[in-house]
């Protein structure tokens, strides 16, 4: 009997029915509407038919607004549904703002909401404006006035800025700039033991400059955390000056040493052309003297005085010159 009464159209209406059943209770969250009432959210049947209909999930508006709630804070349905059909995270919202709340940081929905969808993580920032954060900064290389090379290391201390973390810079530039800071105080130290002795200097003047502005964190302190000697960089340069200067002087000097030859070489050409002149001019000798006796203006006793005059001169030649063998011994 019961086979015959569960059997051909009977199971199939019973199965419609079922299917029926979760299509309308899918559209229709009765358990999760009444939850939000038990719980003191005042949400509407027909609103989270609608919240199903525009895809955005009922049980994670529900669940927030009760936390919310939970918590004293004015947050609507409508808002976090906006939120999160712009592709923001809900949970992440309204757990910084129960954060901020009861840490007593002033933060609203719309400037968490603005932080949530610039790609920070708001909830990060209000554990960050509670609890500090420790920034190690890279060793930072200055030179002191006397040469000296300083290598420092700082711990930065900083808390977010709730105002300025849309639009505000990184951690990066709150490193690069006091990282300026440092090679700016050291820089202008007359001595680098002065430093040394003082490492609180530095602090002072990189706070004093307000290295936060326009930033997404305020800096709370700036220790050295060590501080080492490095490299005589007045002295390397002293010694790579003085390297240039003598490779200038050298270059100059061989410049005058091929000049002095140049020179040398120039006077000795000019003396074989001289030489080659007047052993032109002696080979055209004997040719005036012919030509003296045709025409008759050379007389004999003439000549003879001549030939002595050249004789004589060339014995003074002789003498005045030294011997080839000079200062060699017998053989």
């Amino acid at each position: 009997m019961l086979l015959a009464l569960f059997s051909g159209p009977t199971i199939v209406f019973a199965v419609a029915g079922i299917v029926l059943l979760l299509i309308f209770l899918y559209f229709v969250p009765i358990g999760l509407w009444f939850t939000a009432q038990v719980s003191g959210v005042k949400v509407g049947i027909i609103q989270l038919i609608v919240m199903r209909i525009r895809r955005v999930p009922p049980s994670l508006i529900v669940n927030a607004l009760i936390n919310a709630n939970k918590a004293g804070l004015k947050v609507t349905a409508n808002l976090l549904e906006t939120h999160y059909m712009a592709g923001g995270q809900v949970n992440n919202v309204v757990k910084a703002l129960i954060s901020a709340d009861k840490a007593n940081i002033p933060l609203d929905f719309n400037t968490a909401a603005a932080i949530d969808l610039a790609g920070r993580d708001v909830s990060d920032a209000v554990q960050l404006s509670v609890n500090p954060r420790v920034i190690n900064t890279p060793p930072v290389a200055a030179v002191a006035k006397d040469g000296i090379q300083l290598i420092a290391k700082a711990r930065v201390t900083v808390r977010a800025n709730i105002q300025q973390l849309v639009g505000g810079a990184g951690e990066d530039t709150i490193l690069a700039r006091v990282g300026e800071g440092i090679v700016t105080t050291i820089g202008s130290a007359t001595n680098h033991k002065a430093v040394l002795e003082n490492p609180d200097t530095i602090s002072k003047t990189v706070l004093s400059k307000g290295l936060d502005a326009g930033t997404a964190f305020e800096i709370l302190s700036i220790d050295i955390a060590d501080m080492d000697i490095g490299k005589n960089i007045g002295a390397e340069l002293q010694t790579d000056q003085a390297e240039a200067d003598l490779k200038v002087a050298q270059a100059r000097a061989e410049e005058r040493r091929a000049m002095a030859v140049a020179l040398e070489q120039e006077k000795k050409a000019q003396m074989v052309e001289a030489r080659a002149n007047v052993i032109q001019a002696e080979a055209l000798v004997p040719t005036a003297i012919a030509q003296a006796f045709r025409e008759g203006n050379l007389g004999i006793m003439d000549y003879y005085k001549l030939r002595n005059i050249q004789s004589d001169t060339e014995m003074r030649d002789s003498i005045a010159k030294p011997p080839a063998d000079k200062g060699k011994g017998p053989k």
